[in-house]
């Protein structure tokens, strides 16, 4: 017998290979990697999928097949698959050789709240949203506070039976203007939302999505024209809180409101403040005068201070300094509408006209106390952007 000494080459190469066949059984290497071009290789679970589909499954919009491996295009997560796997999202499964969403038609969360509560301030304001989510994420944010249904699968959770249209006709029966596709990230869910968003358009009822921004651009731009209205959760300004407390990269976020801005869809934007992981104020201010430069100073902002939760609960909660000095960092920037969560009783959750100075929206908590735009126009006669009706 002969032994050939073992280098530091042949080490990490017979190493790469073992791990990789155990990760993928019988597919080949080759097939796995191909065309994997940015290098963001997510896998998934392993033969995680149920022995069978159930009624709360359809064929996944945005897939590729190459042999016997199935490559998702939602995310820029780029999960390859093979038979029995499911997605780092935890909601898309492959079944004899195509991929499937197991969440459609069945929310874990339905519920109706004051429009505020996205937040969406300048969006038909003082009128109830239905709101609906189902279970998983593509994202893993270690400061989440919907951990009990983000960080699960669809067959973990307590679901209602509601496809798109008895959701609808749910939403007429509730008087409710508008559908939040929210609590977890709706692009998920994206063909129950797409769906559901297509028929209550036909309704004259707005769709609304509240999402962390993660998604690819050609399905992203097939869902935003059929919704109305976002509130973009910025985690950071910066790859390394992304990829720290995350799961994720910043550039897709930063395109994914680009593309909402451009496409006429009503943006507003949330960012969570988190003490010492992403409370620097240089960043804070790089983020405010990119919205400012980018999508333009109109676009609102709402700080949110930061509870302990999930994987954070060691931390405290953000100091209302830290809150207010980006605030003040927001205005210097440029940006007209900055605005406070959390925060019981903060000035800030006021609507101020940027011409006159007046308060043309009071709210206490969620609660609308009053409003004084007229079709949208300050009694000054400014025009406050937004969706009034």
């Amino acid at each position: 017998m002969i032994h050939h000494p073992l280098t530091r080459r042949r080490f990490i190469r017979h190493g790469f290979i073992g791990l990789s066949s155990l990760a993928l059984g019988a597919y080949t290497l080759h097939d796995f990697i191909t065309n994997d071009v940015e290098g963001e290789l997510k896998v998934g679970f392993r033969n995680d999928a149920p022995k069978k589909l159930w009624r709360w499954s359809r064929e996944a919009d945005w897939y590729t097949a190459s042999g016997r491996l199935i490559k998702c295009t939602l995310c820029p997560h780029r999960c390859i698959l093979g038979e029995n796997d499911r997605g780092f999202c935890r909601t898309r499964v492959v079944k004899d050789g195509r991929l499937y969403t197991v969440a459609y038609g069945n929310p874990c969360a339905v519920s109706m709240d004051p429009i505020e509560k996205k937040p969406m301030y300048h969006f038909l304001p003082g009128t109830p949203i239905l709101s609906i989510a189902t279970a998983g994420c593509n994202l893993r944010c270690r400061n989440c506070q919907n951990d009990s249904i983000s960080q699960h699968r669809p067959e973990d959770t307590s679901n209602a039976d509601l496809m798109p249209g008895p959701l609808t006709e749910l939403a007429v029966t509730k008087n409710a203007p508008s559908i939040a596709y929210t609590y977890s990230e709706p692009f998920i869910y994206y063909e129950y939302a797409k769906d559901t968003a297509i028929l209550a358009r036909r309704l004259r009822i707005k769709n609304v999505l509240v999402t962390a921004g993660y998604i690819m651009e050609r399905p992203l731009r097939e869902l935003v024209r059929v919704s109305d209205g976002a509130n973009v959760d910025l985690k950071a300004f910066n790859e390394g809180v992304y990829k720290k407390v995350v799961g994720g990269t910043l550039a897709p976020v930063l395109k994914t409101m680009e593309v909402m801005k451009a496409e006429g869809l009503w943006l507003e934007i949330t960012r969570l403040i988190v003490p010492g992981l992403s409370d620097d104020m240089s960043d804070i201010k790089k983020m405010c005068r990119w919205i400012a430069g980018t999508l333009g100073p109109d676009v609102p902002l709402h700080f949110s201070r930061f509870h302990p939760a999930y994987k954070l609960r060691n931390l405290p909660p953000t100091p209302v300094t830290v809150i207010n000095n980006a605030r003040d960092i927001a205005r210097d920037a440029g940006l007209h509408y900055v605005y406070v969560g959390n925060i019981p009783g903060h000035e800030s959750q006021e609507t101020v006209c940027p011409q006159c100075g007046q308060t043309v929206i009071k709210r206490q908590g969620y609660q609308l106390l009053f409003n004084k735009l007229e079709n949208g126009n300050c009694p000054c006669g400014h025009r406050v952007p937004g969706v009034w009706a």
